[in-house]
């Protein structure tokens, strides 16, 4: 793959959805990163740069060479893709949620053959939000917990990406049921996280662990502003997997290389 000197090459799955805008915008204003190409169902929509079909990839990648490609889409597109990035050799940063067993066992197949990048949130507060969730369970060990997730109302999985890896973390130190949602009698049990889900108006996305007990609440809480924030991660994470082996990462690992 070329670079073109210092700046990583980036093809762009989604390219004319909202993300993928944001992600060709956001890259504009980078040094590092150029976005060269993009992939699309709407191919003869403005991208902003030339636009191929999905069925059509292989070529793209062909043409232009990109470095590695960032993926902002749905499940089925995301794995209609991945093929061509096995074949081209190019890696792969997914920001796509929603994937069940099977399409998660492919990707980490391909990554067998390039790197493959997956990650249910490109925030840095993510992160940070992440990390400081263990102090919090390890101390208030005894504490209820409850989890609850808000995004715009044209998101399609629920609960959101984010929120399910939250749950993940939780659970890993505590063995706690989720619970999605009360209605009617239905006392709370010692071994349960309620979860909770809105979709509403056009919020980026907000995530919220409370943790209560001894007359006390701990909130742990992140809001997202723009989408920026999210194609600004996956860019970061595209300029560090242009160079990595092939592989299964993180976002947390690029953070932890950068």
């Amino acid at each position: 793959m070329s670079s073109g000197g210092n700046s990583v090459t980036v093809a762009v799955n989604g390219v004319v959805g909202r993300m993928g805008r944001t992600v060709v915008e956001t890259a504009a204003d980078r040094a590092d990163v150029t976005v060269t190409v993009g992939v699309d169902v709407d191919a003869d929509a403005d991208g902003g740069v030339p636009v191929y079909e999905p069925d059509a990839a292989a070529s793209a990648f062909a043409d232009h060479e990109p470095d590695v490609v960032v993926d902002f889409t749905v499940p089925e597109a995301t794995l209609d893709l991945v093929e061509a990035c096995e074949e081209a050799g190019v890696p792969l940063v997914i920001g796509t949620t929603g994937f069940d067993e099977a399409g998660i066992e492919r990707l980490e197949t391909a990554s067998e053959r390039v790197p493959v990048l997956k990650a249910t949130n490109f925030s840095r507060g993510i992160q940070a939000f992440l990390r400081a969730l263990e102090p919090a369970l390890e101390t208030l060990a005894d504490y209820d917990v409850e989890l609850a997730e808000t995004h715009h109302n044209a998101k399609i999985d629920a609960p959101s990406g984010t929120a399910k890896t939250i749950l993940d973390a939780i659970q890993e130190h505590r063995d706690l049921d989720p619970v999605y949602g009360r209605e009617g009698v239905q006392p709370r049990e010692d071994d349960e996280i309620g979860v909770l889900v809105s979709r509403l108006g056009d919020v980026r996305g907000e995530h919220e662990v409370r943790l209560g007990g001894n007359d006390e609440v701990l909130t742990l809480a992140h809001r997202a502003e723009d989408r920026g924030v999210f194609a600004a991660g996956a860019l970061d994470a595209a300029a560090w997997l242009a160079t990595q082996n092939p592989g299964w990462y993180t976002f947390g690992d690029a953070i932890d290389a950068t």
